[in-house]
Formats: structure tokens, C-alpha cells, sequence
């Protein structure tokens, strides 16, 4: 394998892979999307000068589908809601959900149960990477030690947050697949090969190579510098004009620097299993972004 190819296993109770064509209630992909795969890599382990290439990912069990009824909310607390709340909190309306409250609502999911993956990615360097301080090796070895030790920053969810992940760090993935599938076989539980053609599926919710870009949040030491730039463009102009430009920086201050921020953009795939393993590579697939022809 490349030296820059990692390799987890992930597994847990719940997973739910939402298809976006599902506007109400929630249905699952028969397996983990190339996007929620990237989210349970960047939980381990991100920084803005690296980036994630999903690889392909290897199926150990596919589990059990589940019809699950929940409690959801139909509203979101706004920040304009937060501030108020922080300042006067006996102004603020709060969301009820449950016990027939009117803004809660039941729902339907169709979900998975006992699922197991082998997920292979290719680490990439953004363009926010300064060679040499910045290497593919740096941070391999960085999420290669934070696996093998269990930590992440934040746990990692099969789809959605309340689905908890266990990971495990894997040396080789086949090596893994052919591993796990006799010790389920030890245990009474058989896996066999898996190969279908699975239609079109979300690939990711932006398209690969805006991801490539990156950007990088300010410090407070660099948050500072960037409002004591601003205000030495204001030099010379008039008094209306100056407080007319210090709201509208005031309403959306630097808060980056380098890189760009990347709108959202879907990105689809067709999707195909081979005998357990779905390759992701966005440079061997065809990937239909929003604006693609078909998608």
C-alpha cells in the first residue's frame, strides 16, 4: 500500500445514511456513503492542511435493516435566538418537542443495525500546506498513532451523531476483511461476498476538488492584526463613510485567511460493489456534480 493510504475499521450498533431524495423521513443507503466515511476519518483526526480522499471501502458485515419511530423537532434555533437568549433569556421562546407538543413531530427511519467497515483514504495536502514543515508523512503518522491509541476529536457517528462508531487502526485492509469474516464465522455469524450495483449514489455534499482549496481560521493575535488592517484602509476617508464601513466589517469580519471557503455542491457517483469492496477513488469513478449533465 502507498505510504500515505490509511486504513480504519468502524463499527456499531445503529447507522443511518440518509438519501437526500428522501425529503421527510429518514432512509438509509445499504451501506456507508464516501461522505459519512470522511466524517469518521476527519473525527480522529483533520487539520486544515491535509484533506481526505476516500479510497474504497470493504464491507465486513452489512447488517440488518431497522424500522425505527422517533421524536424529531421542526425548528432550529437561530442565532439571533442564541444572542438574545445570552442577554435575556426570559425573552427567548424555546422549542418543546414531545408529548404532543407543537413543535415536535413523529417520524419514521429506516435504518441499519450491527454494521462493520474497513474504510481506505488517501491523505492529501491542501493548499494551505508549506512543504517541508507540511508532509504527507507528518500527518499519516499523526492519524496512524491517534487510531492505533483510540482517541479522536470528537466520536465519530455512522451517519448521524447518535449512531456512536467504534474504530480500530488496520495495517491491511484485505488482510482485515479476510480476518473478520472467519472470526464471525468462529462466532456463528457468517458473512458472505457482497457484489451489486447499487444506482446512484451521494458521493459527497462538495464537489473533490473544492475541498483541495482549504482555509484557516484566525487566531485572536490574528484577528487583531486583520481589524488593525481594516482600520488603516480607513485612513483619510470621511466620518460617515468610515462608520458606514466599520458596520458592514463589523456584520462579517475576516475571520480566514488563505484558501477560500467551498460553497456546498453535491456530488453523486454510480455505485457498485465487488465482492464486499466499493471504490471510491474520485480520480477512478465518474463523479456527477449538481451542474454535471444527468445528475
Amino acid at each position: 500500500m502507498p505510504a500515505n493510504l490509511v486504513t480504519l475499521r468502524v463499527w456499531g450498533d445503529f447507522a443511518c445514511f440518509t438519501r437526500p431524495e428522501m425529503k421527510v423521513e429518514r432512509v438509509s443507503y445499504p451501506l456507508i456513503t464516501p461522505s459519512a466515511a470522511r466524517g469518521v476519518l476527519e473525527a480522529v483526526f483533520w487539520e486544515p492542511q491535509m484533506l481526505f480522499w476516500i479510497d474504497s471501502i470493504r464491507v465486513v458485515r452489512r447488517g440488518q435493516w431497522i424500522s425505527i419511530r422517533r421524536n424529531e423537532v421542526t425548528k432550529v434555533i437561530s442565532l439571533g435566538d442564541a444572542s438574545t437568549w445570552m442577554s435575556a433569556p426570559e425573552k427567548t421562546k424555546t422549542i418543546a418537542a414531545g408529548g404532543g407538543a407543537g413543535d415536535g413531530t413523529q417520524r419514521n427511519m429506516l435504518a441499519l443495525s450491527g454494521v462493520e467497515y474497513l474504510i481506505t483514504a488517501e491523505i492529501r495536502l491542501s493548499s494551505l500546506a508549506q512543504p517541508p514543515r507540511d508532509n504527507l508523512g507528518k500527518y499519516t503518522d499523526e492519524f496512524r498513532r491517534r487510531a492505533k491509541s483510540g482517541k479522536c476529536h470528537h466520536r465519530p457517528g455512522l451517519g448521524m451523531r447518535e449512531f456512536a462508531a467504534d474504530f480500530e487502526w488496520e495495517d491491511d485492509p484485505q488482510a482485515a476483511l479476510v480476518r473478520r469474516r472467519a472470526e464471525h464465522s468462529a462466532a456463528g455469524e457468517e458473512t458472505f461476498p457482497w457484489s451489486e450495483d447499487l444506482g446512484l449514489m451521494l458521493y459527497d455534499v462538495f464537489a473533490p476538488a473544492s475541498r483541495a482549496t482549504g482555509f484557516q481560521w484566525l487566531n485572536a493575535d490574528e484577528s487583531i492584526a486583520a481589524t488593525a488592517a481594516f482600520e488603516q484602509t480607513l485612513t483619510g476617508i470621511a466620518k460617515g463613510e468610515a462608520i458606514k464601513h466599520r458596520k458592514t466589517y463589523a456584520a462579517n469580519p475576516l475571520r480566514h485567511t488563505r484558501g477560500q471557503l467551498a460553497a456546498p455542491q453535491p456530488s453523486f457517483f454510480r455505485a457498485a460493489i465487488r465482492d464486499s469492496l466499493m471504490d471510491c477513488h474520485p480520480e477512478r469513478i465518474r463523479i456527477l456534480t449538481t451542474n454535471s449533465q444527468g445528475a
